[in-house]
């Protein structure tokens, strides 16, 4: 009984973790694909996000919660995780704030025309960081593909 047991164990954790690296190696390649297309590529994630609340509106109409409660278990859930601050605030606002930054309105033109030569450098720089991983993705799943042939 116990050897059924440890079999059907093994069996299980290795087709989960097959399936694991099956959605992520997907995941992978289709996000390689899409960040070539960022449109389409928002246009898709913009889909599912809606999609995603949508489902949880409706299982919460389904349970007959209330609105007030709804409104403190999300509260609640989202001060847990950390989420909060974040997502309503940002951290950009929360870091100028801690290193005394002024506001917008105050700074100077040459600051701003400054500050955005900076955000345009470093988008210049993400977008070639971006390359670069995808690149080198590319080439991982190559060599893996590669090592899988000869192992088999």
């Amino acid at each position: 009984m116990e050897i059924i047991l440890l079999l059907v164990y093994y069996l299980y954790n290795t087709m989960i973790k097959r399936f694991l690296d099956f959605c992520e190696n997907t995941e992978n390649k289709i996000r390689a694909f899409l960040s070539r297309y960022p449109i389409i590529y928002a246009f898709i994630g913009s889909i599912g996000v809606v999609l995603l609340w949508r489902g949880i509106w409706h299982t919460a109409d389904d349970m007959s919660m209330s609105s007030t409660l709804s409104l403190l278990l999300g509260i609640i859930i989202l001060l847990v995780t950390g989420l909060l601050v974040y997502e309503f605030i940002g951290n950009r606002l929360i870091i100028s704030g801690l290193i005394g930054e002024e506001k917008i309105t105050k700074k100077e033109e040459g600051e701003i025309k400054k500050e955005e030569k900076e955000i345009q450098t470093e988008e210049v720089q993400l977008k070639n960081l971006q390359n670069t991983l995808s690149r080198l993705e590319k080439k991982l799943d190559h060599i893996d593909g590669e090592v899988k042939k000869k192992i088999n």
